[in-house]
């Protein structure tokens, strides 16, 4: 029978996962029963919020906690080689949420939809900026953050898969671009690469506080907040009236099991009479060909860059998924199998 690579979650992690916290194993591929289709997967796309579904306990009305001693969870992208299902005859190219593994089972019940793709560009766009990537940027900053010409838009985590590209929409709609990061490696190539107005690297010895208020002495319009924490707590002290936040991760809280840290200067959004909202892409299904539609031409305008970074071979996973969520990696982080 056909072998079935897969990563499985060994242990929880501690902390920050570790590549000891996976392993990788193989086993048959199951035959399908009606209704059902098996996919081949060319791409895993690695996305830091799966984190917080590696801890005991991590249930919510979002996603439950992944056993440990299974596969991986995953939004993956392949093809179909054998079908029982009318709908997906063989030779469809989908886009489902499965696991870190080189095939995969689909039916009716999983999340799972067709992709009908351009064949203008290269297939991973579809898990980067034609793909959840690029979806959470735009309907995170244009339907929640609704950037005006002139606005300051503050970004964290900037050289993510998310703000990497939240920036350059930010640019594209006239407004002033500032991103957090964390090194001075990374300062650069936002400023020369994708075109920030200026970055701020909050592991420097000034401070990030600091460096908010040399930048933005009169605050920030739009905060895009990928990080939660202590970086958001910070954020929300600089404000202008009418200031917008929106809540699309929390990564330095996902290697935490207890309670997220606090946020202390809520009172702020009363003085200034700002507003918070978080959302998930999946709330825009219906209009995801808009979105892709004007993403696609800012790609081929040469107004929008997309950054992938790729890791070749499904043993590779463990790896770039730590690397990732330590800052090693830039932008999209895939896996190619």
């Amino acid at each position: 029978m056909r072998q079935n690579k897969q990563v499985i979650l060994k242990q929880r992690p501690q902390g920050a996962a570790t590549k000891s916290d996976f392993s990788v194993c193989a086993g048959d591929v199951p035959s399908l029963d009606s209704g059902q289709f098996l996919v081949r997967n060319l791409y895993l796309s690695l996305d830091a919020g799966f984190r917080k579904w590696m801890n005991q306990g991590a249930d919510d009305n979002y996603l439950t906690a992944m056993p440990l001693d299974a596969p991986v969870q995953s939004i993956v992208l392949g093809q179909v080689i054998e079908t029982r299902h009318p709908s997906y005859p063989i030779g469809t190219l989908v886009l489902g949420r499965k696991a870190w593994e080189g095939y995969s089972t689909f039916s009716d019940a999983d999340f799972v939809q067709k992709l009908e793709s351009d064949p203008s560009f290269p297939l991973h766009e579809y898990l980067a900026a034609l793909g959840p990537t690029g979806l959470t940027a735009y309907f995170g900053l244009l339907d929640i953050g609704q950037p005006r010409p002139g606005d300051i838009v503050l970004v964290s985590a900037a050289g993510g898969a998310v703000g990497s590209v939240v920036g350059q929409i930010a640019r594209i709609k006239g407004c002033r671009t500032i991103g957090i990061t964390s090194s001075p490696e990374k300062c650069s190539w936002l400023k020369e690469s994708l075109g920030y107005d200026a970055v701020l690297n909050h592991r420097a010895p000034e401070g990030l506080e600091a460096q908010i208020r040399r930048e933005l002495p009169e605050g920030f319009d739009i905060y895009f907040d990928n990080v939660g924490g202590r970086m958001l707590d910070l954020a929300l002290q600089n404000m202008k009236e009418r200031a917008r936040v929106v809540l699309c991760g929390a990564i330095s809280e996902y290697d935490k099991t207890g309670s997220h840290t606090g946020i202390h200067h809520m009172w702020e959004f009363v003085t200034k009479r700002a507003s918070a909202a978080g959302f998930m892409f999946s709330d825009y299904v219906e209009r995801y060909p808009e979105a892709i539609r004007q993403m696609a031409e800012w790609i081929r305008q040469g107004k929008l860059r997309s950054v992938v970074e790729f890791y070749e071979g499904i043993e590779e996973t463990p790896r770039a998924f730590c690397d990732m969520m330590s800052g090693k990696s830039r932008g999209k982080c895939i896996v190619k199998i």
